[in-house]
């Protein structure tokens, strides 16, 4: 039997990023990582649709919550999904009792407390990258606010110059004046696949309304078209402010509604605060796995 069959799992969405969580804290082989086949078939007709499952296991290092591993519907990993880790964490909050969280996933330590509001919660996303290695990009791009990465033929560009960053996973932002006018159903999978990104990537379109004021769409790696991307949304916000588009504090306004991002001039860190929901619970039904691969 595969590790998903029969699992009680909690539906949860971050302004609208679909996320399912499914507690495997108290079982055996702590931290193994699921067949792909098995996530894709957990996303499938007759399981629970979603843009990233968060299964959580018991925490693989002292001083640390819970180990989180984050799938895309796809099957691949994903090093960070910050709408995803609120979720877990407000679903560890009720559990625990307890007032902060310290996370551990494939990128890194992730810390999280509750607002003073119901459902609302701060995840700290760690310092951004910039260094074309990092990121990573497949060639050297020395200035990596603008690299030379382009759609359409010369003189008649439909998009081009990305920003670049990681916040735990690749993203490339363009800059445009409406995020709306673009095909990013048609656009995003082009530019994901990019030859420059060896690990693909996330692809944003984003407009600065003003310097406290962002707006963006995300065709998300391994997802498709989101609502929201919490680390997109990250990754648009330090953008802005490397390329004198914003200040240090912004809302970034996605189709599914607002997040506050801070970039902490202190440690470097970005702060990403926004809301969750609970949508339902159930448990995976055991044929669905079957002959899944």
């Amino acid at each position: 039997m595969n590790t998903l069959a029969n699992r009680r799992f909690i539906k949860m969405n971050g302004l609208g990023n679909e996320i399912v969580i499914v507690d495997l804290r108290r079982e055996s082989g702590n931290g193994r990582a699921l067949d792909p086949g098995e996530v894709r078939a957990a996303a499938g007709a007759g399981g629970a649709p979603f843009d990233q499952l968060m299964p959580i296991f018991a925490p693989q290092t002292p001083g640390t919550d819970a180990f989180i591993r984050i799938y895309n519907n796809d099957g691949s990993q994903a090093g960070a999904c910050g709408n995803g880790m609120r979720c877990v964490a407000d679903y560890l909050f009720k559990d625990s009792g307890t007032r902060q969280l310290s996370l551990e996933t494939a990128a890194g330590l992730v810390n999280c407390w509750p607002t003073a509001e119901p459902l609302i919660v701060t995840v700290d996303m760690g310092a951004p990258r910039f260094g074309w290695q990092d990121i990573p990009l497949a060639r050297e791009c020395p200035d990596t606010r603008a690299i030379p990465l382009q759609v359409g033929p010369i003189g008649h560009l439909i998009l081009h110059s990305p920003s670049v960053a990681s916040m735990g996973n690749p993203h490339a932002v363009f800059w445009v004046d409406d995020v709306h006018a673009y095909d990013l159903a048609r656009l995003g999978p082009l530019l994901e696949n990019d030859p420059i990104f060896p690990e693909r990537a996330n692809i944003s379109l984003a407009t600065a309304v003003s310097p406290d004021h962002l707006v963006a769409r995300t065709w998300e790696r391994g997802a498709g078209l989101t609502k929201a991307c919490g680390s997109a949304a990250c990754a648009v916000a330090v953008s802005a402010m490397r390329t004198g588009r914003a200040g240090r504090r912004v809302t970034v306004t996605l189709p599914g509604g607002d997040l506050v991002i801070a970039w902490r001039e202190s440690d470097d860190h970005v702060l990403m605060t926004g809301p969750v929901a609970y949508e339902y619970e159930g448990r995976f039904d055991p044929a669905l796995f079957v002959g899944a691969a």
